[in-house]
This record gives C-alpha cells, structure tokens and sequence, in this order.
C-alpha cells in the first residue's frame, strides 16, 4: 500500500497525484479552486481502491458491486423490509429486483413474508451470506485502519464527521440512523451542511 502521509503531506497535493511531466499547474481560471479539485480525484481514486479487494471476492461469486451494497446492508439489518433498501440505496425497483433475485437464487438472502403485513417482503441473510458479508466488510474495514493509521489520523471522529458531511443533507437522519457504532456526538445536527446537489 503506498505512503498515505507521504502524499498528504506533499507542499501540492496536486503534483502528488500527477506523473511527472504530466503535472497540472490548477485550473483554467474559471473552475474550482484546484486544492478542491485534488480532493474530488482522491476520493475518486480511494473509492476504486477500497471497491477493488472487495470486486475481487464478488468476482468468485459472478456478484458485482450492486449485489455487495444490498448484501451489506440487509446483514446489517436483518428483517430490513424492501422498501426500506430501497431507500437507503436510492435505486429503481426495477435494478433492485434483478439484484435481489440473483442473491435469492443463489443463497445469500431469504424473503420472508411480513408477521402483520404479507405484502411486506422482510430481508434476512442466510449463513452464507453472512460469512460473505463479513469477508467483505473485514476487507474493507482493514483498509480503513490502515488508511487512517498511515494518515496519522488519530480522531476517526473527524473522518465520520467529514464523510458525513458530504452526504445530502436531507438524507443525514436517516444515514445517521444506520451508523449505530459512531458515538452520539457526531449526529447529523452537528455536520456541517453539504453543497447542494
């Protein structure tokens, strides 16, 4: 894994990120600051690294990303009802029923049908969809430790409030409400606005 601080601490961190001879002297004076700039592409780059581990298990499985983020979120939350996924993944329930369909059929999740409602379709992973799903977060989550231990990030509290931060305003209620692990005093309340979508 390369030297996170390395490139963080870099005097530009623009000319950390580009080959040499191919540096990038900022913007064409009419577009964002290029500091800014910098940041969107590293989280462009940091996004295809934390997926790339974990694409890589999903392959085995003829599974994609979109299989990994319902699979994730319906171990998170068992008995999550489809509507409710729906929502936190912001997806058609066209997309979603292929996928959905696909992890049924072969094994990694079961629909049950709801106690008092049977027109609710309830969400559980099976055993072995669990095991998947905790491969797949220990991937990720490993990737994490090490991100924020080669930053010398010591407050992960500044992280959560960041990324929280940038999610849709509208949405950090109900984000916030998936997040039991982050301590109370990081709530929505207390991040600060993102820009307009």
């Amino acid at each position: 894994m390369a030297d996170i601080k390395s490139a963080v601490d870099a005097a530009a961190l623009g000319s950390a990120l580009a080959p040499a001879g191919k540096r990038r002297a900022g913007t064409d004076g009419g577009g964002p600051d290029a500091k800014l700039v910098t940041f969107v592409e590293l989280l462009f780059f940091a996004y295809r690294d934390f997926t790339r581990e974990a694409d890589a298990v999903l392959a085995e499985y003829g599974l994609g990303r979109a299989h990994h983020r319902v699979l994730h979120f319906v171990n998170r939350s068992p008995g999550l009802k489809v509507a409710e996924l729906l929502d936190i993944l912001k997806i058609t329930k066209q997309s979603l029923a292929r996928v959905l369909k696909e992890l049924v059929d072969q094994g990694w999740i079961v629909q049950h049908e709801g106690v008092n409602d049977r027109r609710q379709r309830l969400l559980h992973t099976t055993e072995a969809g669990k095991a998947l799903a905790h491969r797949l977060d220990r991937l990720q989550a490993a990737r994490v430790e090490a991100a924020l231990k080669a930053s010398g990030t010591p407050n992960s509290d500044a992280v959560a409030s960041f990324l929280l931060a940038m999610t849709s305003q509208e949405e950090r209620e109900k984000i916030w409400a998936l997040l039991p692990a982050l301590p109370a005093g990081l709530g929505p309340v207390s991040a600060a606005p993102a820009a307009k979508d």
